[in-house]
């Protein structure tokens, strides 16, 4: 029987080279029936031994109804940023004396079309000129030095307040419902196995606020209470409840993750004179001091060696690599280098599993990738449940693919029982007809 094939950029299921999902007995192709087997087998999968996931930027990106809820990605940024027309807002934006002065004195446009859907790149070269710059005697190069330390300074404003404020600042919860949804469902795992890790590339705050919401412990590498501190001994500690004072029996808490940031957050400052120089704050105080946080860089592979981003690699590294691991990608699009290394370590690990959420035909190493053919790395992506959706997004694989956690089958059985109640007590009280009029 001729076999069934799905258009280009179809939903597709990889592990190695075989897609799981395509109908191979000539029948039509089933979005929700491809769904359900995805699920059966990731399934497996989050129950494996040791289990991480790895977040990028889209994982905070989410447009409903035509609208961003989340944060947009780096090309939408950069569009909003180096669209502005000067004299819009030049304190906020480029000015046309800093364009002016970039062109002049360093031959940098800074309306060339690879900066235009590319925030990272214009990123790159604004802190590799700084670079230079600060060891150049060139006495006309010097001349452009101040608009790249301004336009360094108004790309870092930039960036912390589109992570900081937008709809979810304002009330609307859409984003946060949907990270809400993936820890509930993380959290109903073996409790005999070990408890799972996020790490994630992003400086928002949608987990930390998502775990807090729920009531959900977390360790995310900060102890104490008035001035909380990054202390990496903290990954080493686990939460358990007593479960009998007299024999001093322990259980491991269920509910607990670990929370590593692998560039730094919103609300992490530097601050001297301490053994232990980053501190969290609240994300509204006002502070001296910058943001602690890595932009995409050159030096991006050499700055990541420093603390705290050492012991957070270190982390991220000691975990990927052990028996039976899986991790999980989602948002990410393997752009970092010194991610995409350890990653790579992982993989000559003979039990190691890579679970990556990608468009199918996505290109550099997502396509290397699939062309090994390891049935050790799974690849899902593709066309979403409905128009405009992806397989690949985040709300798809939280909403559709996760299995769904017995809390949440529990809560959907009592809501239809309300729903079926409600319903006959309507019945019930509604007036019968009568034949006669009045």
């Amino acid at each position: 029987m001729k076999e069934v094939v799905k258009p280009e950029g179809g939903f597709s299921f990889y592990k190695g080279g075989d897609d799981v999902v395509a109908p191979k007995d000539g029948s039509a192709f089933d979005w929700d029936k491809a769904a359900s087997r995805v699920r059966e087998h990731l399934h497996d999968a989050l129950n494996a031994r040791h289990l991480s996931f790895l977040f990028g930027s889209g994982c905070s990106s989410l447009v409903r109804e035509k609208k961003q809820r989340g944060i947009p990605t780096m090309a939408p940024l950069a569009g909003e940023f180096l669209a502005t027309a000067p004299g819009i807002d030049d304190k906020q934006f480029p000015s046309a004396a800093e364009r002016e002065a970039l062109s002049a004195h360093l031959g940098f446009d800074l309306g060339a079309e690879e900066f235009q859907k590319n925030l990272e790149r214009l990123m790159e070269v604004l802190y590799s000129f700084q670079f230079v710059l600060k060891r150049s005697t060139n006495k006309e190069l010097e001349k452009g030095a101040e608009a790249i330390d301004a336009l360094v300074g108004k790309v870092t404003s930039f960036v912390t307040k589109r992570c900081s404020e937008g709809p979810f600042s304002d009330g609307d919860t859409a984003i946060i419902d949907l990270y809400q949804a993936f820890y509930r469902k993380l959290v109903y795992r073996d409790r005999t196995l070990p408890r799972p890790w996020v790490f994630t590339t992003n400086y928002d705050l949608f987990s930390e606020t998502a775990m807090d919401r729920l009531g959900m412990p977390y360790c995310n590498g900060f102890s104490g209470t008035i001035e909380r501190r990054f202390n990496p001994t903290t990954y080493r500690y686990a939460l358990a409840e007593q479960l009998d004072l007299t024999n001093r029996k322990w259980a491991a808490v269920d509910s607990f993750i670990y929370l590593c940031k692998l560039h730094g957050s919103i609300n992490w400052v530097e601050e001297g004179g301490s053994l232990f120089p980053i501190r969290e704050v609240n994300p509204s105080t006002t502070v001296k001091t910058g943001r602690v946080m890595i932009y995409p860089t050159p030096m991006k592979q050499n700055a990541s060696f420093g603390s705290p981003y050492s012991d957070l690699f270190r982390e991220f590294q000691a975990r990927v690599v052990r028996e039976q691991s899986v991790l999980f990608v989602l948002g990410y699009s393997f752009g970092d280098e010194h991610v995409n290394n350890i990653i790579f370590q992982a993989l000559t690990v003979p039990t190691f599993r890579l679970v990556a959420l990608l468009p199918p035909n996505a290109p550099g190493i997502p396509e290397k990738l699939k062309a090994l053919n390891d049935p050790r790395i799974w690849l899902i992506g593709g066309d979403g449940p409905a128009g405009g959706s992806s397989a690949h997004y985040f709300d798809t694989f939280v909403e559709k693919f996760m299995p769904e956690s017995p809390g949440d089958k529990v809560d959907t059985a009592v809501e239809k029982v309300l729903q079926e109640l409600i319903a006959q007590g309507k019945k019930a009280d509604a007036p019968e007809e009568s034949g006669n009029d009045f």
